[in-house]
């Protein structure tokens, strides 16, 4: 099989297996320990794509290796989740159809990215998040045809990038994260890539997929560090 032909299968076998997650999205969609109440309804796009660089293989990664996922960082000024990093999203508008027109909407008006390239795999049950007062269904998309992606508005998004899940896989670059408030500590999964630190509800998310995919890699959740906001 030549190279070609061999990455060609191994994206259609990581599709597949994001298919059989979605099928199963309500065993293991996490649910955060939060009341919401009289909820606005919100989207995000959890979209995955092939690497533009040389794919990342290793002995023990192989499906997964190829890919890489779209996230963004959020504005320091914003009132909610300022400067944490995201899934592109955001509240649905009175036009929007559904939860994934509202999705990809958001996710073209903060990124750049043309919609027509995304394959929509699943809607993902509603998750509450009380500290925004939304309550958001996770959309899981495969990039069939990727187009350039920018910071469109800096009043929102300050940076885009888009990660290679080998190094959110890395086991040297996960941890838990702790987080202190009103005499309560909060812990979670997060990710660490080269300084950029992925925590809260995005890394519940990834977390849980990664595990439901089958691609997580052993970790150590013992190691612990606190969440600076």
């Amino acid at each position: 099989m030549s190279e070609t032909a061999e990455n060609t299968e191994t994206l259609r076998g990581a599709r597949a297996e994001l298919l059989t997650a979605a099928d199963r999205a309500g065993e293991w969609t996490p649910r955060f320990p939060m009341t919401v109440s009289d909820p606005h309804p919100a989207s995000v796009l959890i979209l995955f794509g092939r690497l533009d660089s040389i794919p990342a293989r290793t002995d023990e990664l192989t499906v997964a290796a190829d890919l890489d996922v779209l996230l963004q960082r959020r504005a320091a000024t914003l009132s909610s989740h300022p400067g944490q990093v995201s899934f592109p999203g955001g509240g649905r508008d009175a036009e929007d159809a559904d939860a994934v027109a509202t999705a990809l909407r958001e996710a073209q008006e903060e990124t750049g990215l043309d919609p027509d390239g995304v394959e929509v795999l699943a809607a993902l049950p509603e998750i509450p998040l009380a500290v925004s007062n939304f309550i958001v269904t996770p959309v899981l998309g495969w990039w069939r045809e990727p187009s350039r992606v920018a910071a469109v508005d800096h009043a929102e998004t300050v940076e885009v990038f888009r990660v290679p899940v080998a190094q959110l896989l890395d086991p040297a670059n996960r941890y838990t994260s702790t987080l202190t408030r009103d005499g309560m500590t909060y812990k979670g999964p997060a990710f660490d890539i080269d300084g950029t630190i992925v925590w809260g509800f995005t890394a519940g998310i990834l977390n849980a997929l990664f595990d439901a995919t089958g691609w997580a890699l052993p970790w150590d959740p013992a190691v612990e560090r606190p969440v600076t906001v």
